[in-house]
């Protein structure tokens, strides 16, 4: 069932990932182009999950679970925020990043045994330095862009940035709802909620329309 659960939660997020990306091409914000990285990289978490909870978990799956969910989500989601709030740099700083946090998930040693189900807590398989401290830094300063390019446009923006916020908070909890007793597939619905209110906060106009609503309905 969890596998189910996190392979459907996979699919949605890819699905979420590819429309942001095709906003991008048809106008070339650099932003969204970010913003659909990090909901892919959210996407191949979830896949990870389902991986691991089919198959059983190894250092594949863990591996691919903690370079996709804990290093690289929230930096590509605080790049897109900083790239809309018109900070340039972020682009190259955080394609730096991305290739450095990928060496260090494929190269960083990883010990113990897994059991066949369940995710597995990183303080168990890897050592504090480089990669749990680097997915600490990463997330703190990525979620901190998220969070303050939000407050700082909420006046413009109330309804985009209020789903953007409600969305870092169900990512925020989706590691809390595996430690409720719901195991990976609470970890997986915590992903599929936040990546739809990310979406939703991402593509959100400024000033609602009449039509809003029924064009969001049927995308």
């Amino acid at each position: 069932m969890e596998a189910l659960v996190a392979f459907a939660a996979a699919l949605l997020a890819f699905r979420l990932a590819g429309l942001l990306a095709a906003r991008y091409r048809s106008s070339n914000r650099p932003e969204l182009l970010a913003w659909a990285a990090g909901l892919g990289a959210y996407a191949v978490a979830a896949a990870a999950i389902a991986w691991g909870e089919a198959a059983g978990w190894d250092d594949r799956a863990f591996r691919v679970y903690y370079a996709a969910g804990g290093l690289l989500t929230a930096a590509l989601l605080g790049a897109g925020s900083l790239l809309l709030a018109g900070h340039r740099r972020a682009a190259p700083m955080v394609l730096v990043y991305a290739g450095f946090a990928v060496g260090i998930s494929l190269a960083v040693p990883v010990h113990g045994a897994f059991a066949p189900h369940g995710i597995p807590a990183a303080q168990h398989h890897l050592a504090f330095l480089p990669a749990r401290l680097l997915a600490i830094v990463a997330n703190v300063v990525g979620t901190l862009a998220v969070v303050v390019v939000a407050l700082r446009s909420f006046r413009r923006r109330p309804l985009g940035n209020g789903l953007i916020l409600a969305g870092i908070a169900a990512a925020a909890t989706s590691s809390a709802l595996a430690g409720l007793g719901l195991g990976a597939a609470g970890s997986a619905i915590g992903i599929a909620v936040g990546a739809v209110l990310l979406y939703a906060g991402f593509v959100a106009p400024a000033h609602i329309p009449s039509s809003f609503w029924p064009k969001l309905a049927h995308r």
